[in-house]
């Protein structure tokens, strides 16, 4: 029998066990991710001509997922080479952040060249922007604001946000002509408080797949430098966009040629289908090779108590790919491949409500946007319809995956389009 003692010590050892049961009743319940919410509804479907148009990932014509033959490749490589899983250091696999910027700048970089420009690995692109993000909050003298277009991919608020920056707009999309607001984008950048920090997508803008032309980019440049703003480049699709690694650099190469001190998200998701592999870089350009150490330094310091150092696979993968001139080579053509693919569904998807169901509606922007995303210029209740009438998903604000569309259900996406527009 226990004594009354042991019996008080118990109660009262119960008490904090059960108040820490209830320390998180406060915690609200989050609202569901709007892309991952579009998946789920899409799975529970039954009906054979359902679509899913919401997902951020190349498919191939039979809707399945792809994985390049450059990257099996490289695969049997690595496992031939038997290499071993030792820790990388923290910015990561030096092979893969080499060839990483010789990608995205060009081997005829000055800065590159120079010994100017520090690179890191990073957890695919959403690391490389979180660690931008947190290295201007840091380091950047002038204003926290970091610019972003309206719309934008959805993530880059909460990036922004949670790396300490406050987050405006600037206009972008035209919902008149579901083109570029370019006007109303200069006058934007003209007004903000000058060294203030712009985000900009370096090709197939996400959601909208609307880009400035080569002509409108020199103008951007020229009018971002006169206001001494800062610029932040987010490069996803690099070579995904027209199928020319070199076409789809444009704007950052130009930027980089009149200037700029600018710094670059890249994310090898799309282009070489590492999804899962989370494979990316963040780099920044300095003005010489001593201020390129400090900011190497500093690069470590921030991202060890970050995650300490990146994973080595995904990152062997894209070094053994850019480096080995038969792969690169291979994958090049399998880059144009998949870009291709996507530009024939924009043409046939245009065609079919234009010439077979005679569409009383412009449809240019289909074709004249670019990318993995179009933005239809569906509004809510249409988006509604289309799911609830024909089985095809979206998010609502009309944005669709092209990769979702295949030459087997294109024409039904189409018919569905026009009897919601009629």
């Amino acid at each position: 029998m226990l004594s009354s003692r042991t019996t008080r010590l118990s109660v009262k050892s119960v008490v904090p066990f059960r108040a820490f049961l209830t320390s998180w009743a406060h915690v609200p319940q989050g609202p569901p991710d709007a892309i991952l919410g579009v998946t789920d509804a899409f799975k529970k479907d039954q009906h054979p001509k359902k679509m899913n148009l919401g997902v951020g990932a190349y498919r191939d014509d039979r809707g399945k997922p792809c994985v390049l033959n450059a990257v099996r490749k490289a695969e049997e490589m690595i496992l031939k080479d038997k290499l071993d899983k030792e820790y990388l250091p923290i910015t990561g696999l030096a092979s893969f952040t080499k060839e990483a910027a010789l990608l995205a700048y060009g081997k005829d970089s000055e800065p590159l060249g120079e010994g100017r420009i520090a690179v890191t690995q990073s957890i695919s692109g959403t690391g490389a922007l979180r660690i931008g993000g947190t290295f201007l909050n840091r380091f950047y003298q002038h204003n926290k604001k970091i610019f972003v277009p309206t719309p934008t991919w959805g993530n880059h608020h909460a990036v922004f946000r949670d790396s300490g920056l406050e987050v405006g707009q600037y206009r972008y999309y035209d919902k008149l002509t579901n083109g570029l607001d370019f006007n109303g984008f200069v006058e934007d950048i003209q007004n903000a408080p000058k060294n203030s920090i712009f985000l900009l997508h370096a090709c197939a803008h996400n959601p909208t797949g609307v880009d400035p032309t080569p002509q409108q980019w020199d103008q951007l440049s020229k009018i971002i430098k006169e206001r001494n703003h800062f610029t932040f480049f987010d490069m996803a699709y690099q070579g995904f966009a027209s199928g020319d690694t070199d076409r789809d650099a444009y704007a950052i190469r130009k930027f980089v040629s009149d200037g700029h001190r600018l710094c670059l998200s890249q994310s090898f998701a799309k282009n070489m289908g590492l999804y899962a592999e989370r494979v990316g870089s963040f780099s920044i350009i300095s003005d010489n090779p001593k201020e390129k150490a400090a900011i190497d330094s500093q690069l470590k310091i921030l991202i060890r108590p970050m995650y300490s150092n990146p994973p080595v696979n995904g990152s062997r993968i894209a070094s053994y790919v850019l480096s080995n001139p038969e792969l690169n080579k291979e994958w090049l053509g399998e880059v144009k491949t998949m870009a291709d693919r996507i530009i024939t569904m924009r043409d046939k998807l245009k065609k079919h409500l234009v010439q077979d169901f005679e569409s009383k509606h412009n449809w240019n922007h289909i074709t004249d946007q670019i990318g993995m995303f179009c933005y239809t210029g569906l509004k809510p209740e249409q988006v509604e319809r289309l799911t609830n009438d024909f089985h095809v998903y979206l998010t609502k604000d009309g944005r669709i995956s092209i990769a979702g569309i295949s030459s087997h259900n294109v024409k039904y996406l189409a018919e569905a389009i026009h009897e919601v527009t009629k």
